[in-house]
């Protein structure tokens, strides 16, 4: 149980990148996770090394293809010449490092779905508290620090940015309805919808549109997915008071979603004035950011085509786009401790698309290994039935459209979380068979 406390806390701490110190690149989350990682490594040498499960299989196998196709990534740039920025190459060797340690640790057994099961419920409830810590943070109710929680009129806590805790809402968000899918008692179940709330409002006050796109799809997902498994189930047994009460479930992320910004404008309604008015018009932001987006995948497909489709290796590869360096010529307005990449001589800019980035850095390769592990990965959830883990791995996916989350760890527990769950499911399915 202590271990899975500290896997927990490790996971929440890595998404509040503000603590750490001096702009390190190790904080508590990577240093918990450290520990983690070293005390479960020794429990298994002490057993003689782990069984070979097929979630433990699958996540290797996917490991040892994404690690070569980053070496020939790295290989290629060196051929041709490419210039890269050693800090941030360094940096992502270090979180692939990190995530797949732990990726692989986590899916090791003994009673691996279990103690994966605990872990995601630790991470529900004590997670909603430390939302609700940042959101009284950042209204003032409690003083940290000298830590900034707003990132212009967005919401971003102890994290370097509101994209990076719209991230970490969205997956506790889909989590927490998986919770009170599973659970068996009513009070587990109104628990878990509370912790769910709790993520749906601070994601909102994040004011990040994938997490709003990811809230809106999930709802109609999950209730196609639980129409299907109502109308396959050989028992039949879905009453008229039962379906109403699973829809309005669904229906909770997005009553909560509309509710949020009320709530927020009556706490910050003068600064949010202010601030808007420093930023311009909402439909001219919208327009720029459409066409910086469309900039940036433009030029990694260009990139990742002149790497040969073998891609450039760990680190970003684009070069910072022309209206972003203007605009850091004044920062004036800028909030505190907003992290940017510098602008040097060596291209260190990001895609901000998960499967463009890896086609940068690793590849066709790498980006045909991630698709294959998330895609087997989905279809046995729903196969299974697990139809809240199976809008979990939508809503990720449709996130990392707009954002590159390859090297976040609550996401890689998430993938973990869901395998071991279908596989678990899976064999109990067959042991039921047989019996």
């Amino acid at each position: 149980m202590v271990m899975d406390v500290l896997l927990a806390l490790s996971l929440l701490a890595s998404s509040a990148s503000q603590l750490r110190l001096g702009g390190a690149a190790v904080g508590p989350g990577e240093a918990g996770l450290a520990i983690w990682l070293f005390l479960t490594l020794c429990r298994q040498v002490a057993r003689l090394g782990p069984p070979l499960t097929l979630p433990l299989s699958r996540l290797l196998s996917f490991w040892i293809v994404f690690t070569l196709a980053m070496c020939i990534g790295s290989m290629t740039a060196f051929a041709i010449g490419d210039v890269h920025d050693p800090v941030w190459f360094t940096h992502d060797i270090i979180a692939y490092a990190v995530v797949a340690a732990a990726s692989c640790m986590i899916a090791v057994e003994p009673g691996v779905g279990s103690r994966l099961h605990r872990v995601a419920w630790l991470l529900s409830t004590v997670g909603a508290a430390w939302l609700a810590l940042q959101v009284a943070l950042g209204w003032g109710l409690i003083s940290i620090a000298d830590f900034d929680p707003w990132e212009w009129d967005r919401l971003r806590g102890l994290s370097d940015n509101s994209n990076q805790l719209a991230l970490f809402c969205a997956v506790l968000a889909l989590l927490s309805v998986h919770l009170a899918e599973a659970a068996i008692r009513f009070d587990g179940k109104m628990a878990a919808l509370g912790c769910m709330i709790v993520a749906v409002v601070v994601g909102r006050l994040t004011k990040s549109d994938a997490f709003l796109l990811v809230l809106v799809a999930a709802g109609p997902i999950y209730l196609m997915l639980k129409l299907r498994t109502w109308l396959t189930s050989v028992e039949l047994k879905l009453t008229l008071r039962s379906a109403s009460a699973w829809i309005f479930i669904v229906a909770l992320p997005l009553i909560a979603a509309y509710v949020a910004p009320f709530g927020a404008s009556i706490a910050w309604q003068g600064e949010l004035a202010a601030k808007e008015m420093t930023r311009g018009g909402a439909s001219g932001e919208t327009e720029g950011t459409a066409r910086l987006r469309l900039h940036l995948w433009n030029e990694a497909i260009r990139r990742g085509v002149e790497s040969g489709m073998l891609g450039l290796g760990p680190g970003p590869h684009l070069a910072i786009p022309p209206s972003i360096s203007a605009g850091r010529q004044d920062t004036k307005d800028e909030p505190t401790h907003v992290v940017h990449p510098q602008l040097t001589l060596a291209p260190n800019f990001e895609a901000h698309n998960t499967l463009l980035d890896l086609f940068v850095q690793g590849g066709l390769i790498a980006v045909s290994a991630l698709v294959w592990l998330v895609a087997t990965t989905a279809f046995m959830t729903y196969r299974a039935k697990l139809d809240a883990m199976t809008t979990l791995l939508f809503g990720i996916a449709i996130y990392s459209i707009f954002h590159f989350t390859a090297r976040h760890p609550i996401v890689w527990f998430a993938i973990v979380l869901c395998l071991v769950t279908a596989s678990d499911s899976r064999h109990g399915s067959l042991a039921r068979s047989r019996g």
